[in-house]
């Protein structure tokens, strides 16, 4: 049992009247004008195939792949390699030889050499060097025994002399300097106390008259003031309520003269006529589109028949005959000029080779006697006749004559 239930399948939405009464004669006439040119588009499609494989695939290959691929494999390739081999001969093999007979004995060279120098360094280092650092460490140390730690403790001395001397002034100054200091604040404190309190006492209550005067004088002004600024805000209110009640009374009058004289007939013509016409025409433009669909199946299938029709009529009348003329008319002409005619042409053909070469034979060995006849008559037979020795030769001799009788051609086939 699935644990999760599948969507039961949704209805179709139920159709109208206007749909059932549109589809019939929509699909008929559709059909009647979409299934010549169905026939029309298989047959360009089988011919389009037709061309791309018989005409433009080979004229591809001919024009494009064949010479890419003879460019590349007599010409790329073979340039490629002479490349290499050009390169292999000119740097490859003098840089070996370079490192092997010169860089490596150099290096050697250099090696040995760097070697020796390390070593010599190592022993002017250990015979030299060394005595001479030992000595001159003892003598530092003596310098720094004898000399300079007396120096040192010399200097520490005076130093320590010194920083006490200035620590005794400094303490001295520094109560010299608190003492003046000191002075000096309790007479700014008594300047102070005596004098700037009482002149501060009466510049506070000198402010303190001057403003309780400016406050009894000004706060009548500033209430008269703050009067007039209410009034003129009121006056202010009043109007802009007044403009915006007229603004108001003029946009609602114009938003009814528009409301009636355009959104309402808008609406109306929207509602009454334009939606109904666009559904009407939705559902016309729909079952025209599933018209063409399923036309355009139906006229798939009925070119399929037609040209399966066209393929076995073409086949009866013209492959067939054909074949039937070549299998039992061309076949045995042909078995019978081969019989009649070919063979035995064939077979006067090799007993005319065999003749012809048989008395070629035969004059090739009467002047090979011939010439030895005439050399033995003037030069005489010093070593006795020898026998010429048996030469490989191209032609078989004797009963291994070439005939036509091996031949695997179609002519002389038995």
């Amino acid at each position: 049992m699935d644990l999760e239930k599948q969507p039961a399948p949704q209805a179709p939405p139920p159709e109208g009247c206007l749909t059932v009464a549109i589809r019939i004669p929509v699909r008929i006439v559709v059909l009647v004008l979409v299934v010549p040119v169905r026939i029309v588009w298989d047959a360009l499609v089988v011919l389009g195939r037709f061309l791309r494989d018989s005409v433009l695939r080979p004229l591809w290959r001919a024009l494009v792949v064949w010479p890419c691929t003879a460019l590349w494999r007599y010409g790329v390739v073979p340039l490629a390699k002479a490349i290499g081999w050009l390169g292999k001969v000119l740097l490859v093999i003098p840089l070996v030889w370079l490192y092997r007979s010169v860089l490596t004995p150099v290096g050697y060279g250099v090696a040995w050499l760097a070697r020796g120098i390390v070593a010599g360094l190592v022993w002017v280092y250990a015979r030299v060097l060394t005595p001479i650092g030992h000595g001159i460490v003892a003598g530092l140390v003596w310098v720094y025994a004898r000399v300079l730690t007396p120096i040192g403790h010399g200097t520490v001395w005076l130093l320590k002399g010194v920083a006490a001397g200035l620590v005794w002034i400094c303490t001295v100054t520094g109560r010299g300097v608190a003492w003046v200091v000191r002075g000096i604040v309790a007479g700014l404190t008594w300047v102070y106390t005596r004098m700037c309190t009482p002149i501060g006492h009466a510049i506070v209550w000198l402010l303190k008259g001057v403003g309780a005067v400016l406050l009894w004088i000004l706060t009548p002004v500033g209430r008269a003031l703050l009067w007039c600024a209410q009034g003129i805000a009121w006056c202010a209110k009043g109007i802009a309520w007044l403009v915006s009640a007229v603004v108001t009374g003029i946009g609602v009058a114009l938003y009814w003269i528009a409301r009636v004289l355009l959104v309402l007939p808008a609406v109306a013509l929207w509602r009454w006529v334009l939606a109904p016409v666009g559904r009407a025409l939705a559902v016309v433009g729909r079952e025209v589109w599933d018209a063409l669909g399923h036309a355009w199946r139906i006229a798939g299938h009925i070119s399929l028949a037609v040209g399966r029709f066209l393929a076995t009529l073409f086949r009866w009348v013209f492959v067939e005959p054909v074949r039937w003329v070549y299998r039992e008319v061309l076949t045995p002409v042909g078995h019978v000029v081969r019989d009649a005619v070919l063979r035995p042409v064939a077979e006067a053909a090799r007993s005319v080779g065999r003749i012809t070469r048989a008395t070629l034979a035969s004059a090739r060995e009467s002047v090979r006697q011939a010439r030895a006849d005439v050399r033995r008559v003037l030069f005489g037979d010093s070593g006795g006749t020898r026998e010429r020795e048996a030469v490989a030769r191209r032609e078989p001799q004797g009963a291994d004559t070439r005939t036509l009788g091996s031949s695997t051609t179609a002519l002389t086939k038995d």
